[in-house]
C-alpha cells in the first residue's frame, strides 16, 4: 500500500508540475477596453432553443441589453418546441431595442444532431456578418461580455474564442447540496482532459471548448465546411475546436489558426438547474461512453485510472491510520494533499470551501459510476433523452 500511495502521490505531482497547468483555472477573459476596430466587426448570435421557456426570456432580455457598439443581431431557431419557448421568442423579439429574428425549425433531417440542425438553420438565416456567437438557450450573457470576445479574437486572430460558462451549483438559499461539489468537480474533471493553456498555446495540438458560448470567424467556420462537416456530433463543441485548430480528422488538413477557451465567472451565467445529482447524472450519462469513442478498452482504463488516482491516496491515509503505519497514512496524506492542492482554484471560483476540496475522491468515484452508466446503456442499446428526444446509444440517430 505505501508504494501505491506514493506512486499516486507522484502522479499528483506531475499533474501539477507537468500537466499545462491546467489546475491554475487562471485562464479568464481579459478585461480590455475593446477600441474602434473591435467595435466595427458585425457579429450575430445564433441560439438553438427547444423546449426552453423557462430560460428563453432572461436570455434574449440579456442579449438585448448588450454593450457591444457595433452591428449585433440575434437569430433564435425554435427547433420544434413542444412548449411555449416560440411565443416567449417572439414576444421579446418585438420588445428588443435589438434586431432578434425567430425561426422555425424545420424537421430534423437523418443524420444530424438537433442542435447542430438548428444551429445550421440559424446561420443560414443570418445576415452578412464578421462573427458568429453560438450560444445555448440558457446562457445569459454579461452587457459587456460580446465586446471583450471581439476584442481578444482581433487582438489574438482567433478562429474561436469560447467560454465555459459558470453553472448553478444548487438553488439559491437552499442550503448546500451535492452540486456544491459535483459541478466545481466537472469543471475541473474538464479543465484536466481539456488544459486551457494548452489548448490556448497555438502552437500546441490540444483543442477544446465550451459549446454554451463560442465566438466564431465566419469565414473560418465556412473554410472547414460550416456546421454540416459535424452534423452528427453529439460533443459539437470539442469537435467544432479540432476542426478550426487544424487537428480535424479525416480529409484535407486545414489550415491551423488559434483558438481560445476560458472560464467564466459572471461574464456568462448558465439559467439550467444543474445543483441536482440526477440533472448532472443524466448530462454525463449522454455523453461520456461517446467521448471515449464507445472503446470498452479506454472505459477500462479511464475507469481503473480515476479509481487508482483518486483513491489510492484517501485509501492509503486511513488504512495506514488504523494500522499503525505511519509512512503509509503519510504517503496517502500527501497524495491527498496535492489533489486538494490542484482543485482549489476551481473551487474556489464557485465560493467553495477549504474543506469540499478533501471530498473530491467523492465527486471522482460518483463521476465514474456515471460513466459507467454511460457503457451501459450504450451496450443495451438504451436511447438518452434530451429535450423531448432520444438519441439511439447505437447510432446517434435522433428520434423527435
Amino acid at each position: 500500500m505505501l508504494a501505491l500511495a506514493l506512486i499516486a502521490a507522484a502522479i499528483w505531482a506531475g499533474m501539477l508540475l507537468f500537466w499545462h497547468g491546467f489546475w491554475r483555472a487562471d485562464q479568464r477573459l481579459p478585461e480590455a477596453v475593446p477600441g474602434p476596430a473591435a467595435q466595427r466587426h458585425r457579429v450575430v448570435a445564433v441560439i438553438p432553443a427547444r423546449n426552453e421557456a423557462a430560460c428563453i426570456g432572461p436570455v434574449l432580455e440579456a442579449h438585448a441589453a448588450t454593450t457591444y457598439d457595433g452591428t449585433f443581431s440575434v437569430v433564435l431557431v425554435d427547433d420544434n418546441s413542444t412548449d411555449a419557448t416560440r411565443a416567449i421568442a417572439e414576444r421579446a423579439a418585438k420588445e428588443s431595442a435589438r434586431p432578434i429574428t425567430v425561426v422555425a425549425g424545420a424537421p430534423l433531417p437523418e443524420g444530424w444532431s438537433g442542435k447542430l440542425w438548428a444551429l445550421a438553420q440559424g446561420i443560414s438565416a443570418a445576415p452578412e456578418t464578421d462573427y458568429l456567437l453560438l450560444t445555448d438557450a440558457d446562457i445569459v450573457h454579461a452587457q459587456g461580455t460580446l465586446s471583450r470576445l471581439v476584442a481578444l479574437a482581433e487582438s489574438r486572430g482567433l478562429a474561436l474564442a469560447s467560454l465555459m460558462a459558470r453553472l448553478e451549483t444548487g438553488r439559491p438559499g437552499a442550503g448546500w447540496s451535492i452540486g456544491r461539489l459535483l459541478v466545481p468537480a466537472y469543471v475541473f474533471f474538464f479543465q484536466k482532459l481539456y488544459p486551457f493553456p494548452a489548448i490556448n498555446d497555438p502552437g500546441a495540438s490540444h483543442a477544446g471548448a465550451a459549446g454554451g458560448c463560442m465566438l466564431v470567424r465566419r469565414d473560418a467556420l465556412e473554410a472547414i465546411g460550416g456546421i454540416a462537416a459535424m452534423r452528427d456530433a453529439l460533443i459539437d463543441d470539442c469537435t467544432l475546436a479540432a476542426a478550426l485548430k487544424g487537428m480535424r480528422r479525416g480529409g484535407e488538413r486545414p489550415e491551423r489558426r488559434p483558438i481560445w477557451l476560458g472560464l467564466a465567472r459572471d461574464e456568462v451565467i448558465s439559467l439550467r438547474d444543474t445543483g441536482a445529482l440526477g440533472t448532472i447524472w443524466e448530462t454525463v450519462a449522454r455523453t461520456a461512453f461517446p467521448q471515449l469513442r464507445r472503446s470498452w478498452l479506454l472505459l477500462a482504463g479511464c475507469t481503473l485510472g480515476m479509481g487508482f488516482v483518486y483513491l489510492a491516496p484517501p485509501i492509503a491515509a486511513f488504512g495506514g491510520a488504523l494500522a499503525g503505519n505511519a509512512g503509509t497514512a503519510a504517503a496517502g496524506l500527501l497524495g491527498w494533499g496535492l489533489m486538494a492542492l490542484a482543485f482549489w482554484p476551481t473551487l474556489r471560483l464557485y465560493d467553495g470551501r477549504v474543506w469540499e476540496a478533501s471530498a473530491l475522491p467523492l465527486a471522482a468515484v460518483l463521476y465514474m459510476a456515471m460513466t459507467l452508466d454511460s457503457a451501459r446503456r450504450d451496450l443495451m442499446g438504451k436511447a438518452s433523452p434530451w429535450k423531448g428526444r432520444t438519441y439511439s446509444a447505437m447510432n446517434r440517430r435522433p428520434k423527435a
